[in-house]
């Protein structure tokens, strides 16, 4: 995948010229998801993506994931620490000392926007 395009998957493509110093955490947040995407993985693993980030911005990084997920059809696994962020996912593995504790299937997914921080 070019540049361009996956910086348009993660909505910076009109900060394609710009270096990291003159973007916030968030954007520096995409712009990593960007690099990931490049070669259209088919997983993509997110370690705490949004652990450093203001409620606004945590939610533009994760709609930019979820996007990538619908558009490239890729595998996404979130690892968090924050159990918001499970209502956005189809299915939610909880660990705990190195072992599952549990898996459900998510029915009732809902977006970023709409996750109640």
């Amino acid at each position: 995948m070019d540049v361009e395009e996956a910086l348009e998957l993660v909505g910076l493509s009109h900060r394609l010229h710009h270096f990291p110093a003159q973007m916030s955490g968030g954007e520096q947040q995409r712009v990593a998801i960007a690099r990931a995407i490049a070669k259209k993985p088919d997983v993509l693993l997110c370690d705490e993506p949004t652990g450093a980030l203001d409620v606004k911005t945590g939610i533009t990084v994760l709609e930019a994931i979820d996007n990538v997920n619908r558009t490239l059809g890729t595998t996404t696994a979130i690892i968090t620490h924050n159990a918001v962020i499970a209502d956005m996912a189809h299915r939610v593995v909880t660990l705990a000392d190195g072992r599952i504790l549990h898996t459900i299937e998510n029915e009732h997914r809902v977006s970023a926007s709409g996750l109640n921080w």
